[in-house]
């Protein structure tokens, strides 16, 4: 089959691509299987996915997706089934998810750095019938919690290695392929865990149509035109690099999937992919700016990036250096690409302008809505149908609290200006962004209070050199009891996200608190590093992935 569009591309620049894309594509046809089969259609023999040596036409990846729903059907998955996936930037992640949303099974990626109480949590909470893992995090799945029930059936990447819990088998091999399920805009694709700043990490349920218009608003955003190539370095188990996949198949695009960050190779890899679009986040920007200046710094054809979180101090000099302006915005697990600025930014570090399809306001705790210039919390609802998440798996009560009066509830507290600028102020609870990851407070609390020595524990963030969050953990210990802040670090390796292990940790005589008995988290973080907070990485002290 051929590329049927390559002599039209010319014409057809004077509409932007995701204009065409929501005329081509219905209401009724926002699900993966209609959209990959007519784009095989459409482009044919263009490459979709890059990813390794592996490479995908478009015509290729609607086969893909067709034999793995059959490998999935014959494994008894059914329509609404969980098939969870632990595995890194490969293209067995993605033919496990087609195969999924051509068939109506829900797939689960999970973090691969999680560990312990995060991974059973995940498992009691979805209740995969399926888990699909790459053989290097069997033994982390194995050591979860025997009161997590495994899933019955899995599947293995890689060498397929017995353990006492798990029974694998490889990956099947694909041979024919299934009919599309029969899959609505609303039915849920994906569920998507969340850091819970005051619980457990909650399932978000994204149907089928909000990765649509994740694919459509991005491009949006992003200015991407039919033929572009997005390099993407991001892990496919968040909304971004998954997303990214949706606005290349929507317009005509080759993604280009690379395993890992590495700021001394990025620029390197685009090069070589050729790229047009990168998708970057705060830390990541910052780190390519601390790489030695080179002859090459602008030797690519990265025209614009993604640079949600990057601060306003570092887009001027990114653009002055790399020659690639960095597009703010805003979004989330449960929303959608709601705010975006213009190419380049007219204020740097903000959340930009509310795009059309959405609705917000900024209320005060009784969801009363606030004028300009008052700081409150973000509320969003969209005007397209099944352009947010759905609510929480499992979770009917944190459904109910974030989607209560109608208006999805972010959680951030957030300033609109009077020309129209969203301004990002902080979290209106308790939540650390560390390089690119939300870190759950609770989480990392309870796993430090299970240490014998620890009598109170209170987890929050202090600034870190590359713009973002670092973890710093304040403990007071039981009466009698001694710990080196070290041991604390080797208690959470192995049974947390490397990426939530506190870099800080101090140990005090007594906690700040607040009237009713509450460590007051806001005293610690005013006080920064004093000289008895000791640094792990001062010490020299390197966390195990």
């Amino acid at each position: 089959m051929q590329d049927k569009t390559a002599g039209q591309a010319g014409q057809q620049q004077a509409v932007p691509a995701w204009a065409r894309v929501v005329e081509l594509f219905p209401p009724s046809d926002r699900v993966l299987s209609t959209i990959l089969a007519r784009q095989a259609e459409r482009y044919g023999d263009r490459v979709l996915l890059v990813a390794g040596r592996t490479r995908w036409t478009y015509a290729q990846a609607a086969t893909i997706a067709a034999a793995s729903a059959l490998t999935l059907i014959e494994a008894g998955i059914k329509p609404g089934d969980r098939v969870a996936l632990m595995c890194s930037n490969r293209p067995e992640f993605l033919q496990i998810y087609l195969g999924c949303a051509w068939l109506g099974a829900i797939a689960v990626p999970i973090n691969t750095a999680l560990r312990g109480l995060q991974l059973a949590h995940i498992f009691r909470n979805s209740r995969p019938v399926l888990l699909v893992a790459e053989a290097g995090f069997l033994a982390a799945i194995e050591a979860v919690g025997a009161d997590a029930d495994l899933p019955p059936l899995v599947w293995t990447i890689g060498p397929v290695r017995e353990t006492r819990r798990i029974a694998s088998v490889p990956l099947p091999a694909l041979g024919p392929g299934a009919p599309a399920g029969a899959v609505r805009p609303g039915d849920a694709v994906a569920i998507l865990y969340t850091s819970g700043t005051t619980g457990p990490a909650k399932g978000v349920c994204c149907p089928q149509a909000q990765l649509f218009w994740w694919g459509v608003c991005s491009a949006r955003a992003l200015g991407i035109r039919d033929g572009d190539i997005l390099f993407t370095t991001l892990p496919l188990f968040h909304t971004n690099a998954l997303n990214a996949f949706y606005q290349a198949v929507l317009n005509g695009c080759t993604y280009v999937l690379e395993p890992k960050f590495s700021a001394s190779g990025f620029w390197a890899a685009a090069r070589a992919h050729n790229a047009s679009v990168g998708y970057l986040l705060g830390a990541m920007a910052s780190m390519l700016l601390a790489q030695p200046r080179t002859e090459e710094d602008t030797a690519h054809r990265v025209r614009v990036a993604l640079g949600g979180g990057v601060p306003p101090q570092v887009q001027r000099p990114f653009l002055e250096r790399f020659g690639v302006p960095l597009v703010d915005g805003y979004g989330s697990t449960e929303t959608n690409f709601v705010f975006a600025g213009p190419i380049p930014s007219d204020r740097p570090g903000t959340m930009g302008h509310l795009a059309d399809g959405f609705e917000a306001r900024i209320v005060d705790e009784d969801d009363s809505e606030l004028p300009d210039g008052q700081a409150g919390e973000l509320v969003l609802r969209p005007k397209e149908p099944f352009a947010f998440a759905t609510g929480y798996f499992g979770m009917p009560e944190k459904t109910v609290e974030a989607w209560r009066n109608l208006w999805f509830h972010s959680g951030d507290r957030v300033v609109r200006d009077a020309d129209g600028h969203y301004r990002f102020i902080d979290r209106m609870k308790d939540s650390i962004r560390r390089r690119g990851e939300n870190v759950s407070s609770w989480e990392v609390e309870e796993l430090i209070l299970s240490h014998p020595a620890v009598a109170a524990c209170a987890i929050y963030p202090l600034p870190s050199e590359l713009g973002e969050d670092e973890v710093a953990a304040a403990l007071l210990l039981k009466q009698g009891q001694t710990l080196q802040p070290a041991d604390i670090i080797r208690h959470c390796e192995g049974r947390i996200a490397y990426f939530a292990i506190p870099r800080y940790v101090r140990i005090m005589s007594e906690m700040p608190l607040t009237e009713n008995g509450k460590i007051r988290k806001g005293a610690l973080q005013q006080a920064g590093v004093t000289t008895g907070t000791w640094d792990r990485e001062a010490a020299g002290i390197r966390v195990r992935r």
